[in-house]
């Protein structure tokens, strides 16, 4: 299903790339971020599951969750929507569940539509290169993140095969 799949790492900078072209239409890869339901199937590595306590996706909502690991570590997330362009980009802020978390980082997704398919690009900043470096190594972050993008592909897939046979 995959068509692309890529991760950069700039040497001189504060960021990690994303971007994966997947065969879906940009309105179904859309709501599967937007969807708490869909995102409860799809966020975190493999197998990690999620606990979803609130979810307001708007320009300055909030989004908190538990993501729990399989070894039974639980890690609580908030993000705080910056902006929600339907259906082209989310932005939006990640740390844990505390104030001033050393690891808090910045996400933009956009969602570029190319006919029966779509590019995913993720932009995630850090405030600092030692906190994105930090990320890589401490929680594997770009594995992770590849992790959860292939579990959203198994959800557009089965939500199309699902619309295809109805």
């Amino acid at each position: 299903m995959t068509e692309r799949k890529e991760a950069v790492v700039p040497h001189d900078g504060r960021e990690i790339i994303l971007s994966r072209l997947v065969r879906a239409p940009r309105e179904i890869v859309f709501q599967a971020w937007t969807s708490p339901e869909k995102l409860a199937d799809w966020w975190g590595p493999k197998g990690f599951k999620i606990t979803i306590e609130s979810f307001n996706m708007e320009t300055a909502g909030e989004w908190k969750f538990v993501l729990h690991s399989p070894d039974g570590v639980d890690y609580p997330n908030r993000v705080v929507f910056i902006e929600v362009v339907e259906p082209e980009r989310i932005a939006f802020s990640q740390s844990s569940d505390t104030d001033n978390d050393p690891d808090q980082f910045n996400t933009t997704v956009s969602f570029e539509d190319q006919g029966d398919c779509t590019c995913i690009d993720m932009r995630l900043i850090f405030k600092t290169n030692e906190a994105r470096d930090h990320v890589i190594r401490s929680y594997d972050g770009i594995e992770a993140a590849q992790q959860s993008l292939d579990k959203l592909e198994e959800i557009l897939f089965r939500t199309i095969a699902d619309r295809l046979h109805v």
